[in-house]
């Protein structure tokens, strides 16, 4: 074996345990809150977000596409998939955010979205996320700023399908038809009706 090969072979030796612990530093999240535009953003904010995706789950169909999932009848949530490090943001702390980007209160809609495929939902990928997300649920019913009960799903996670490159990160590629549409869809409206000065945005 010549230096050149033993040198390749020490740095592919040393690269794989570094590669390997800092896939073990990443966690991934699923939500469903309605127009998967609007629900990017508030997670791309937070510290140790590595991405967020747009996509479809929870449906039967494999590969779907977004006219069959807005048409409804796949069973698919628009939704977003978020990778993340939980040394710099928790679980807990993207539960956070998520319920105050969403309207919890409404079944199988999200402001002026109407559809099973727009249902508010939480895609838990282990009983870690699961308990979180039940006691995450269980304090704001007890301690929500509005009278209306909380109905948002908690459900195992299944396949998750990247939705179509146009609508990732739409709200930076369309930024004028993408506040056009938060506002004509009263999205901003109902959230601070919610939420008041804690409303996500």
């Amino acid at each position: 074996m010549n230096s050149i090969v033993r040198c390749l072979l020490v740095t592919v030796l040393i690269m794989m345990p570094l590669q390997q612990a800092q896939a073990a530093q990443t966690e991934t999240a699923i939500f469903a809150g309605g127009c998967f535009w609007c629900m990017e953003a508030p997670f791309d904010k937070l510290p140790g977000v590595v991405s967020v995706t747009a996509g479809y789950t929870g449906g039967q169909l494999k590969n779907p596409t977004y006219e069959q999932v807005s048409a409804g009848g796949t069973g698919h949530a628009e939704s977003v998939q978020i990778v993340f490090d939980p040394t710099k943001t928790s679980y807990s702390k993207l539960l956070d955010v998520y319920w105050h980007n969403i309207d919890p209160t409404v079944k199988d809609r999200q402001f002026c979205d109407v559809g099973h495929q727009y249902r508010s939902a939480i895609f838990y990928r282990n009983e870690a996320q699961h308990r979180a997300a039940l006691q995450s649920k269980a304090a704001l019913e007890k301690n929500k700023p509005f009278p209306e009960g909380v109905v948002t799903e908690i459900t195992p996670a299944s396949a998750f399908y990247p939705a179509e490159e146009y609508h990732q990160h739409y709200y930076k590629k369309n930024p004028l038809r993408y506040r056009f549409y938060r506002a004509e869809c009263g999205r901003d409206r109902r959230l601070r009706e919610l939420w008041g000065g804690s409303a996500g945005h």
